[in-house]
């Protein structure tokens, strides 16, 4: 959708298009429009600064504590697969609202279909980062690289060890362009409390005892162990 250009010779910010900024953001009437003029009519540019809006706001509330909430439970594959995520805001009222039941919905789901092990990069075992370091440094090194390329291949293979195993930093499974950590940061920007996830379990049937093992009771950090999880439905 393009705009035409005012009398002034700047764009003309039409209802329609700050009506169709609206549903794809779901960002208010006013901050719309002024992406929207921000962005001299470029709808693509105008969800990027919502986006980076949304996440300076959403940086802003995230040292507030979030102890109200609600958890989010997901079932798939005939009941053979089920998610718990806990997630956090500051009030009950929040924690009631559609916005934020659909978000721990949306959360629930994701984790049975991804199966990450970790919430944040921040939770992953120093002995284990330390363990993934050395092993890609072995790797980079073996494979002839320069030393001087080989931190930032071990860098970039931490990163993408991030990106599959840590919740926040997998991308979601229902937007696949954003990561959840960017996703909970829309809703911090839409309902204007601190959101955080603090604790998820992911249960399948049998797994456990395939391995001829007690299943782990669930921790902060989540499950121990990935398990490929069939497709879901994305809507």
């Amino acid at each position: 959708m393009s705009s035409q250009q005012g009398k002034d010779g700047q764009p003309q910010i039409t209802a329609a298009m700050v009506k169709a900024l609206r549903e794809k953001t779901g960002a208010g009437f006013n901050d719309c429009r002024a992406a929207l003029i921000e962005a001299k009519g470029d709808m693509d540019a105008a969800v990027a600064i919502l986006r980076e809006k949304g996440q300076a706001a959403a940086k802003k509330k995230e040292q507030r504590a979030a102890s109200e909430g609600a958890v989010g439970n997901y079932l798939h594959a005939g009941g053979r697969i089920a998610s718990l995520v806990e997630v956090n805001c500051e009030s009950d009222f929040v924690a009631r609202t559609e916005e934020f039941q659909r978000l721990c919905h949306d959360l629930a789901m994701h984790v049975a279909a991804l199966n990450p092990r970790f919430v944040r990069r921040e939770d992953v075992p120093p002995e284990l980062v330390e363990q993934l370091q050395a092993a890609f440094r072995e790797q980079a090194l073996a494979s002839g690289k320069p030393e001087n390329v080989v931190e930032r291949i071990v860098e970039g293979k931490l990163d993408k060890f991030y990106s599959e195993t840590c919740l926040y930093e997998q991308h979601f499974i229902k937007e696949e362009q954003i990561t959840v950590r960017e996703l909970i940061q829309h809703s911090i920007a839409k309902v204007g409390e601190n959101i955080a996830v603090r604790r998820f379990a992911r249960f399948k049937v049998g797994e456990h005892a395939a391995e001829g093992e007690p299943g782990p009771a669930p921790a902060d950090s989540g499950p121990a162990a990935p398990v490929s999880a069939g497709p879901l439905p994305r809507s």
